[in-house]
């Protein structure tokens, strides 16, 4: 069994591999790994039992990844548990984000992650209004492993070990679930680092296949979950896109980032207001008490073009969030208007114009850099499988 596979999720995993049965597989068709013209025809697809789609992956894997029959192995359960077609383009889109977040790391170290830890904690005792000597003096205290919380903060190399220090404190020390409010402050894990606010949600939306010892959080720091919710994220949402890039750009900025960005663009150019193309149609949660955001504004300017009124325009970009959006009126008119005063049409995806901000970044990166790194990665890995596919396994 592979690493991160236990045997006692081998029932889990016997499930998964049943569910497999009832959906379409993937095909292993030379044309479409080495990219074929569009006139010419394609054989029919060749199903793959599990077992091949177990070895396709392990070959599409970069050639210096360990273990490589534990990651297929997990990387199979994931589409199969999901019921997404393990085909080489989406299993080359997986591996794209994977070997661009840990290169293969189940739980990959972060450098100089003790340093941006205190960082993190100094400016959360900012925002609560605790001075700093009294949140070091209680991260001074006996952890449950009996190294004080400071001592562990300073040896941490990995997000995990961090998250697992975090949850000591809050879960033992009274000021703990005061300081972070019963939050843990690591917010992303796993081989595909994927936000386990993220992975909570879609376990609560959907049965996770796998046994839970303890907790969600602890399944996303585990290979076979990590890849699960970071599969989830990647692939498991509907979307009209024509390129896996905008899907990329997603995973980094948020669901239907790339095309709310294309309709901000549609808005700009029909109100002539500039606007940030960063995928944010509405203002959320705290935001929301300052008023309507930027592109809300901009598109009531148009209310009178569009003949909606301010409310109606508010209810269709609440469903900014969802494919539903693009069946809207507003969204229509808007596209039709700019396909109009722009003479051709716009386009409906747009990769959007972010600064990735955290505090593990340490470069002026972008979600374009992101996205087109990743998409690179993703021709690699298909060129890989094509070779492959010629020189025969």
């Amino acid at each position: 069994m592979p690493a991160s596979t236990t045997i006692n999720d081998r029932d889990a995993l016997n499930r998964v591999y049943r569910r497999s049965g009832a959906i379409a597989l993937a095909t292993l068709c030379v044309a479409v790994l080495a990219g074929c013209p569009s006139d010419h025809r394609v054989a029919a697809p060749v199903p793959l039992s599990p077992a091949q789609a177990r070895a396709l992956i392990s070959r599409l894997l970069p050639p210096s990844t360990g273990d490589r029959s534990g990651w297929a192995t997990d990387i199979y359960a994931a589409f199969a548990a999901l019921q997404i077609a393990p085909t080489p383009e989406n299993i080359c889109a997986v591996v794209a984000v994977t070997e661009q977040e840990s290169s293969f790391r189940t739980d990959p170290p972060v450098p100089q992650l003790a340093a941006i830890a205190w960082k993190e904690i100094d400016k959360q005792g900012k925002r609560v209004h605790v001075p700093r000597l009294v949140v070091r003096t209680a991260l001074r205290l006996p952890s449950s492993n009996g190294k004080s919380y400071s001592q562990r903060i300073d040896a941490v190399k990995t997000e995990r070990e961090l998250s697992e220090n975090f949850e000591d404190f809050i879960g033992r020390v009274p000021m703990g679930k005061r300081f972070f409010a019963e939050r843990n402050p690591v917010r992303t894990g796993g081989p595909m680092q994927v936000g386990i606010a993220f992975a909570e949600a879609h376990a609560a939306a959907k049965t996770y296949p796998y046994p839970v010892p303890d907790t969600i959080r602890h399944e996303v720091f585990t290979r076979r979950g990590g890849m699960y919710f970071g599969i989830a994220h990647l692939l498991d949402y509907p979307t009209s896109y024509d390129k896996l890039l905008y899907r990329f750009a997603d995973f980094n900025a948020g669901h239907y980032a790339s095309r709310n960005a294309a309709f901000q663009n549609a808005v700009s150019i029909v109100s002539g207001i500039p606007l940030d193309l960063d995928g944010d149609l509405m203002r959320y949660g705290k935001d929301a008490r300052r008023g309507p955001g930027s592109t809300e504004v901009a598109t009531r300017t148009l209310a009178k073009r569009l003949e909606m009124s301010v409310a109606a325009i508010r209810r269709d970009l609440q469903r900014g969030e969802t494919l539903a959006f693009e069946r809207t009126a507003l969204y229509k008119r808007v596209f039709a208007l700019a396909d109009k005063v722009h003479r051709a049409q716009v386009a409906r995806a747009v990769v959007p114009r972010i600064r990735l901000q955290s505090a593990k970044i340490t470069r002026r990166l972008t979600t374009e850099w992101f996205a087109n790194r990743v998409d690179e990665r993703r021709k690699r890995c298909l060129l890989r499988g094509s070779s492959t596919t010629e020189e025969g396994p």
